[in-house]
């Protein structure tokens, strides 16, 4: 099972305040055992799998981590909410399968896995929301 995602970060704090307070993770661990390690890992709500960012984790370069899904159960509050928290999120789309082509707003009948959002934290590394509504 996957537990645990390193996202590559220039700035700890400032990338933990974006995490926890824009986009709700709960904090789990921030601890510095020495000046070059630091390992801050945060929780998405409702996951069973955390992220890691920090000093001294990784050597991906920041803001090169790019499109993990968080799926959430009504992309247009998801979406509201992360707006109302000053997170940038793009409009919600969906792809038409019958047109072969993306359209805005969210799937009219719902579908799983088929209306999408994106963001970025301050580094650049990217985030896609997808919905599964409850009743799937």
């Amino acid at each position: 099972r996957l537990e645990l995602v390193l996202v590559p970060v220039t700035d700890v704090d400032r990338a933990k305040v974006f995490y926890t307070e824009k986009l709700g993770f709960s904090l789990d661990v921030d601890t510095q055992p020495t000046d070059e390690l630091r390992v801050v890992q945060l929780t998405p709500p409702g996951s069973a799998c955390s992220i890691t960012i920090g000093k001294g984790i990784t050597d991906a370069e920041p803001g090169s981590y790019r499109g993990t899904h968080l799926v959430v159960t009504d992309i247009a509050a998801a979406r509201a909410e992360l707006v109302a928290r000053g997170v940038d999120v793009s409009d919600v789309r969906h792809f038409d399968r019958a047109a072969g082509e993306w359209r805005p707003g969210s799937d009219p009948e719902r579908a799983t896995y088929n209306s999408f959002a994106d963001f970025a934290d301050p580094d650049g590394n990217t985030w896609v929301l997808q919905e599964v509504p409850e009743s799937s």
